[in-house]
């Protein structure tokens, strides 16, 4: 980035061996937006420099507009002509995330936050006309039509509804008596079309893309010894104690039941910071108690707290190594170890549990690391690329332990088994981790997932009670984001009520299950009848048409390793192999007057500055009569030394001046039948 920058402060041109970049956020820091010392800074550039496009992944990490990855993402915006930005997080409105990105995708269009929602404003009453299309209830033709018409009156309504011709359209349909399924489709894609935020933004729904593979949830249970149980209860209750008197049960919730989620992950992990974590607030304790230095008080009750401290922590050094958890992850991945795919993706809220873990496991003698939020974009590549490796290689990893935010950004479908030690209460964020290895390009029928969960702790509850119900580990649910949101709110208040008891509070997490898988069943049950009808499978098909038409016959690895090597020998004049190899990594080799032949069309060629002309111009003028080339997309992207021979590459060009055919070209087909009299039959390509 800095090689970069002073380049195109001198030159005025973005480095050409650069102008394919993959940027990491984690680079942009003050000193490279504005510069330090005699350096200069990317806002310093004059002038700046020009991109053709810019792709912003996990977008939704710049929704902040106060951070410096946010000013340097609007830098190359500013400076592009075509953006995209992409999330697989759902992005909420209300909170201003999204008038933040669509400002900064089109601040042409999104110009400020009152022209944000003065479009929006529309949006709630189209969202609910499409809801009465889908839902079909008895008058589902009528209320669709009234919040057509609500949606008209707003002030976007009035500007650019009411005169919309798809609107007026769609309303007069609405008023017919007979309105059939398929009529009925069409409509709500007419009116989610009407959506203001239409044109700029594309959702893609787990269910248009299909099922990858199959989930196979194992639900591994664990009971904590007497002695841990006593430990975690005591931790509890002293927890409760200590800052329901600092902070006067205000904030006590929220920090009990972060305390209650370590304690349940990994009470082994937390030992160590056990004394820290109880003795820092005791100061605050004294004083709290203390008041006024000149008064005498009494501070017995901040003794007794400090006594049970010490008891507590006491009784936490005499816990032995025997821990049923990690026994039981121990007896998961060495079943595992006796597959050919051998590798383990872990998942821990918590960090203290990750290294926990991952000290045990080396010690174990499995091949373990960790990837969480604090370690740099460089080192989980190289991480991911050890986890990818055979395992026979020496440098190979077998497990890989992952932190929520440690996971984004990287693609895993070469494991199929992941465990979760513990579990986040959000849906969504589960769903987020099985995404990592139920995705497109597994290649294992089914992905097996572990969820161990430590017996009576809240956890447990929650689990069991909630997140099995609602099925997240089955099958993708991705589509009920609103629910799922809901349904976390109340998760959190449940767990941080205080006042409950246990057998309360389990109630209560079942009649929260009971009423929100029946609100998910039935909105599944209606967008699968709605996806039935015609039309609506729409999207996957046409996918895999773009996919098919972007892939053309005659433009794949095979026709163009053919093309190429007919090229060869036609050019040389000698029928032999030149591209030697039967694996997808080959080796071109050309004598120097074989070399010099090709150096003369490569010379026919437009004028170019893309680096791999010059690469391809300096081997053909070289001494070395090898060249290590692919044909293949992935093989390139995993040798990053071999030439890529694709349709751009120079060689490819000049593949295609050498066959180009002067004036038109004539096809003759004989067909011999003894069912057609003979004749002249007009046919088609």
């Amino acid at each position: 980035m800095r090689f970069c920058i002073d380049e195109t402060n001198k030159d005025g041109i973005w480095p050409e061996r650069y102008n394919k970049s993959i940027i990491s956020y984690s680079l942009f820091d003050k000193d490279l937006l504005e510069g330090k010392r005699k350096q200069t800074g990317l806002n310093t550039v004059d002038p700046p420099p020009h991109f053709d496009l810019v792709i912003v992944d996990e977008a939704h990490h710049i929704r902040n507009s106060s951070t410096y990855r946010y000013q340097a993402v609007k830098y190359f915006c500013d400076n592009a002509e075509a953006v995209i930005f992409l999330t697989a997080t759902p992005i909420q409105l209300s909170d201003n995330d999204l008038y933040t990105l669509l400002n900064l995708l089109r601040p042409d269009l999104v110009i400020d936050p009152e022209s944000f929602y003065h479009m929006a404003e529309s949006n709630p009453y189209i969202n609910a006309a499409v809801s009465a299309m889908r839902e079909k209830g008895s008058d589902w033709a009528k209320s669709a039509l009234k919040y057509l018409n609500e949606a008209s009156q707003t002030s976007w309504g009035k500007e650019l509804l009411a005169k919309n011709p798809e609107f007026i359209g769609i309303k007069e349909q609405l008023n017919k008596n007979d309105i059939s399924p398929e009529e009925r489709v069409k409509m709500i894609t007419g009116t989610e079309n009407l959506h203001s935020f239409s044109g700029i933004i594309n959702r893609t729904r787990r269910r248009d893309i299909g099922d990858f593979t199959i989930r196979k949830p194992t639900t591994v249970k664990i009971s904590f010894t007497p002695k841990q149980q006593k430990l975690h209860d005591a931790l509890l209750q002293i927890q409760a104690e200590i800052l329901g008197t600092i902070h006067d049960h205000r904030n006590i919730a929220f920090m009990m039941t972060t305390v209650r989620r370590q304690a349940a992950s990994c009470i082994y992990g937390l030992k160590p910071f056990l004394e820290e974590m109880l003795k820092r607030h005791l100061d605050e304790l004294f004083w709290d108690v203390g008041g006024d230095i000149d008064e005498e008080t009494d501070d017995s009750f901040v003794s007794d707290i400090e006594k049970q401290i010490n008891a507590l922590i006491a009784l936490a050094n005499t816990l032995d190594d025997d821990d049923p958890k990690y026994n039981e992850l121990l007896k998961t991945i060495k079943e595992k170890q006796a597959f050919p795919n051998n590798r383990i993706m872990l998942f821990s809220t918590f960090r203290h549990t990750l290294y926990y873990l991952a000290k045990r496991l080396q010690k174990d003698g499995f091949r373990a690391d960790v990837i969480h939020g604090g370690i740099p974009d460089e080192e989980r590549v190289s991480l991911k690329t050890r986890f990818e490796k055979d395992r026979k290689e020496e440098d190979a990893l077998d497990i890989l332990l992952f932190s929520e935010v440690g996971c984004e950004g990287l693609d895993y479908q070469f494991c199929d088994c992941m465990v979760n030690y513990d579990l986040p209460w959000n849906p969504m964020r589960i769903e987020q981790r099985i995404g990592r290895i139920d995705r497109q390009g597994q290649k294992s029928p089914a992905v097996a997932i572990y969820n161990m969960i430590t017996q009576g702790t809240i956890d447990a509850d929650i689990y069991e009670r909630c997140l099995m119900r609602i099925g997240v580990f089955e099958k993708s649910i991705g589509d009920c984001e609103e629910i799922l949101g809901e349904i976390t709110q109340m998760i959190k208040s449940i767990a941080e009520d205080f006042t409950l008891d246990e057998r309360s509070r389990q109630e209560k997490f079942r009649q929260l299950a009971d009423n929100e898988i029946r609100h998910i069943q039935e909105t599944e049950k209606l967008e699968e009848e709605n996806y039935n009808f015609i039309g609506l499978r729409l999207p996957q098909e046409q996918l895999a048409r773009e996919i098919e038409q972007a892939s053309n016959y005659w433009l794949n690895s095979g026709s163009l390793s053919r093309i190429v090597n007919l090229y060869l020998q036609k050019k040389i004049e000698k029928e032999q192999e030149f591209i030697l190899g039967e694996r997808p990594l080959k080796t071109l080799r050309l004598s120097i007057e074989a070399r010099n032949l090709l150096l003369e069309d490569f010379k026919k060629l437009p004028k170019h500055k893309n680096p791999m002309y010059s690469k391809w111009e300096k081997w053909l003028k070289g001494s070395d009569q090898h060249l290590l080339m692919t044909f293949d997309a992935e093989t390139a992207v995993n040798n990053p030394e071999a030439a890529f021979i694709m349709p751009l590459h120079p060689l490819v060009k000049q593949v295609a001046e050498f066959f180009k055919l002067e004036g038109k070209a004539h096809t003759k087909l004989t067909v011999i039948s003894d069912t057609l009299p003979p004749a002249d039959y007009p046919f088609s390509i």
